[in-house]
């Protein structure tokens, strides 16, 4: 066979965490969590499933795939080709337009899209749910970034029923994440070793306790379009989170000095009337988000900061989807 897809991904912003599995191989969570779509980031991917290749060739930013990010592609490429009936080997070439392993979920966005292209390259026709689940065997917050607006990825019981579902669309709350790039350099410890470490904080517990009710409050944040209730909820989720982390044996301290300094001027601002608040995935830049008629405002304040070494804004996003070869994403690769 001779078949080829592009696809592209956007990364999301989690509101309630995803931080711990209760299966590492599935990548079976242990709570659900929310997050946004982020519009004007993309990872675009292009799977070209060929008989005549010896082996996968895999080419991500430019350069030849080694180690475990090889690995992990591969074993990608296995389920779709386990579920497609195929032997073929593929060449990947993919390339994003933000920053790569420095907490803004690019593993997300990564294997969203590459699900996407190899199982249309496969000649696979998947339903959202599946093309959910299967994204999230890659990386589990993957399995949101299949979906654009706000969505909810449900843990579930098993493989079937761990995948990501609507919560509300993109038009529903013009809200926008405003990125404060603090540090552009790749983790030293990557997500997926820190979920498994997850279990060695004497916090994960705890957190895992109060997460429904941080679920409940966020979700009735979003339906009522409340920013002060879900500033709450997403401050104390991601600094409950990051608690963990700091407190696992070994210790991940993923927040630098800089990133401190911007939690505490954020709640500064809130405190004098800004609707903005704060919140960190596995990494050290800060994502403020507030409603899109203050994201100027937000931005110019954050570029006025030390330490600071770019801002960016983005809206709520779309879905993972298929791109035609003429589309000027592909120019990324």
């Amino acid at each position: 066979m001779d078949s080829t897809a592009v696809a592209a991904a956007h990364p999301n912003i989690a509101l309630i965490k995803y931080w711990g599995n209760r299966d590492d191989s599935l990548r079976l969570p242990q709570n659900n969590s929310i997050s946004m779509t982020l519009a004007g980031l993309h990872t675009v991917t292009r799977v070209r499933f060929h008989d005549g290749l010896p082996s996968d060739a895999i080419v991500l930013h430019g350069r030849p795939a080694t180690g475990e990010a090889r690995q992990r592609v591969v074993r990608h490429l296995d389920l779709v080709r386990q579920l497609a009936g195929l032997s073929a080997r593929a060449e990947v070439l993919s390339a994003n337009d933000f920053p790569t392993g420095a907490g803004l979920a690019s593993s997300a966005s990564a294997f969203a899209a590459l699900t996407v292209a190899a199982t249309h390259a496969a000649g696979l026709h998947l339903s959202t749910a599946d093309l959910s689940r299967l994204a999230r065997r890659g990386s589990g917050s993957a399995c949101r970034s299949i979906l654009g607006g706000i969505v909810e990825w449900t843990a579930g019981l098993d493989d079937q029923t761990s995948y990501a579902v609507p919560l509300a669309p993109a038009e529903h709350w013009p809200v926008v994440d405003v990125v404060a790039v603090v540090s552009t350099a790749e983790k030293d410890v990557g997500s997926s070793e820190g979920h498994r470490l997850a279990a060695s904080s004497p916090l994960q517990a705890a957190r895992l306790r109060g997460v429904e009710a941080r679920l409940a409050a966020c979700r009735a944040a979003i339906h009522q379009r409340d920013f002060p209730a879900l500033a709450t909820v997403v401050e104390q989720d991601s600094d409950l989170m990051h608690a963990v982390m700091e407190t696992s044996t070994p210790p991940l301290r993923y927040r630098l000095p800089s990133s401190l300094a911007l939690m505490s001027a954020v709640q500064g601002w809130r405190a004098a009337g800004w609707a903005v608040c704060y919140t960190l995935d596995a990494g050290p830049n800060v994502h403020c988000l507030c409603p899109a008629a203050q994201a100027p405002a937000v931005e110019q304040r954050l570029m006025s900061m030390a330490g600071v070494l770019r801002v960016f804004s983005a809206a709520i996003g779309a879905e993972a989807r298929t791109l035609a070869e003429s589309d000027p994403l592909t120019g990324l690769l």
